[in-house]
């Protein structure tokens, strides 16, 4: 065992995250639900603290895994002076590059290495500790973050300075949200004309038009009606709205990513609030008269 770290954010991809460090170090968890982190604590051999100012006083190292920049903006405040020289927090939530610049200076100020480090995996790669980990901060925070996001990753990349990891990740989800529609709209059209959906995907991923949408998430989920909940349409959502940002910031003109923004925003509002992203298809299904199948 290594020195402690601590972990916050035990949600549907933070939970396997953190059983994965707890077993390579010895780990402190702390969740808003004081009965889930209870319950990790003893299956997994952590220790649960009270409040995110003990999970800091106690740690040299943190991992964040919350649903946006201002959460973790928020457990910072919360923890307060427990925050000393020398420690490093690790930001696993997929968050926004300009929250991750924030959040950086305002640890700065206590002598508090930042480094962002979203994943991109879903919960199928954070059970296998298999997630690539996207490494944005100063060369000496990202060669110390390594070591402890190894225990879920399967790839893990410095991609640039503090803000950068935030902003691929978000990037990368948009292409996600981009090739869902796409793809749900594209085989809307050859079912209705005949086509099998299972026999078009066979062919798309046997040609130059395939992606991981075609290859799992409509054979696994769509033509066969299972629709697991897995990642939420809400935080898709979410994610489209940073990467509308990201471009902004870069001065990079779009009429896609606002197009596919605009579509998920009013899926949603057809769709239930715990609607998975894969889910928006059905809005495609509705307009087209027809299942995907």
């Amino acid at each position: 065992m290594l020195e402690k770290v601590g972990f916050i954010g035990l949600g549907a991809i933070g939970t396997p995250m953190a059983r994965h460090v707890a077993q390579a170090f010895d780990t402190v968890v702390w969740n808003r639900t004081t009965a889930k982190a209870g319950a990790f604590a003893q299956d997994h051999g952590a220790t649960a603290a009270a409040t995110p100012r003990e999970l800091v006083a106690a740690c040299a190292v943190v991992i964040t895994c919350l649903p946006t920049s201002q959460e973790v903006a928020a457990v910072i405040a919360a923890a307060g002076d427990a925050w000393h020289p020398g420690q490093l927090l690790i930001d696993a939530t997929s968050g926004d590059p300009a929250g991750s610049r924030g959040n950086a200076a305002t640890l700065a100020k206590r002598g508090v290495a930042f480094v962002d480090a979203p994943v991109s995996g879903g919960v199928s790669g954070a059970e296998r500790g298999k997630l690539t980990v996207m490494l944005g901060g100063p060369e000496a925070n990202v060669e110390r973050a390594r070591r402890y996001v190894a225990p879920y990753a399967g790839k893990i990349e410095h991609v640039g300075p503090v803000g950068a990891g935030h902003a691929l990740k978000a990037i990368n989800n948009a292409l996600l949200a981009l090739n869902i529609v796409a793809a749900g709209e594209g085989l809307a059209a050859l079912v209705k004309l005949g086509v099998p959906a299972q026999r078009a995907v066979d062919v798309i991923n046997a040609s130059s038009g395939r992606s991981n949408v075609t290859e799992n998430l409509i054979p696994e989920r769509v033509i066969t009606r299972a629709w697991p909940r897995t990642f939420s349409a809400a935080l898709l959502d979410k994610d489209l709205g940073v990467a509308l940002a990201v471009l902004e910031d870069a001065g990079v003109q779009s009429e896609i990513y606002p197009a596919v923004k605009r579509f998920y925003a009013e899926a949603r509002k057809v769709l239930d609030a715990g609607a998975d992203h894969v889910e928006v298809i059905k809005r495609v299904e509705v307009a087209a008269g027809g299942e995907i199948r």
